[in-house]
């Protein structure tokens, strides 16, 4: 099933180079080649960043403000790094129910990377049919290259990366993005921390209720109406 990126602070993605051209990018996650590409896979799901960075990381909670403000779940939000390429903030939304969507483009070669991350799995049997990117039906090439696949589609190439219930995606222009570049940017995915998240998602509107707020005006019992009575005079 396709799953498109909601209009949540994301701009259309073919206006992104020239947009980016014209007012920069908001780095976040651009960083230093990650050396050693032997394994995409890192086991649990942000237990290990790909640089090994010691940098604080995100408050769980205002990570769940953050994130929960535009409707994605906290736990599916990752950045990466990529040589030469910074995160375009304009991007930055929810894609399909909770999942998370980022675009990093390259101001020197004008190649655009795409992350995404949805609930889910992928195996050997469903991933013939599982879209490249945001697909619109074409024959889906698959490899396994250590525990992530390398997939190929209608002229787009991706590194999907499978944790535990969701699924991690770089995807790009074949002809533009190099394989190397893909994986290097599958095994460097992380959560991010609080540099990263500052400069990733926009704070939460003051107010925003992280739990049920609690009516004070409900019986303890019954059907949960508000007790509206006045007596007899009113």
């Amino acid at each position: 099933m396709i799953r498109a990126v909601r209009a949540v602070r994301v701009l259309p993605l073919l206006l992104l180079p020239l947009l980016l051209v014209s007012c920069g990018t908001e780095e976040a996650g651009a960083g230093a080649d990650t050396g050693s590409t032997a394994d995409t896979g890192t086991g649990k799901a942000g237990a290990d960043k790909g640089t090994g960075s010691s940098a604080d990381p995100a408050d769980p909670a205002e990570l769940a403000a953050r994130a929960g403000a535009l409707g994605i779940a906290p736990e599916l939000v990752y950045v990466t790094e990529a040589p030469g390429f910074a995160v375009a903030e304009q991007s930055v939304g929810v894609f399909g129910g909770d999942g998370f969507h980022a675009a990093y483009f390259s101001q020197k070669t004008h190649a655009q990377l795409e992350l995404f991350v949805d609930r889910g799995t992928l195996t050997a049997e469903n991933c013939p049919q599982t879209q490249v990117g945001q697909g619109s039906g074409e024959s889906v090439a698959c490899e396994r290259d250590g525990n992530a696949w390398y997939r190929k589609a209608g002229g787009r190439h991706e590194y999907a990366v499978p944790r535990d219930g969701h699924v991690i995606r770089l995807v790009g222009d074949a002809k533009r993005l190099d394989r190397a570049v893909l994986r290097k940017a599958a095994k460097a995915t992380h959560h991010p921390d609080a540099a990263e998240l500052t400069a990733l998602l926009p704070p939460a509107p003051e107010g925003t209720a992280t739990e049920p707020v609690e009516r004070g005006d409900l019986p303890p019992v019954g059907d949960g109406a508000p007790n509206n009575e006045v007596g007899a005079s009113g």
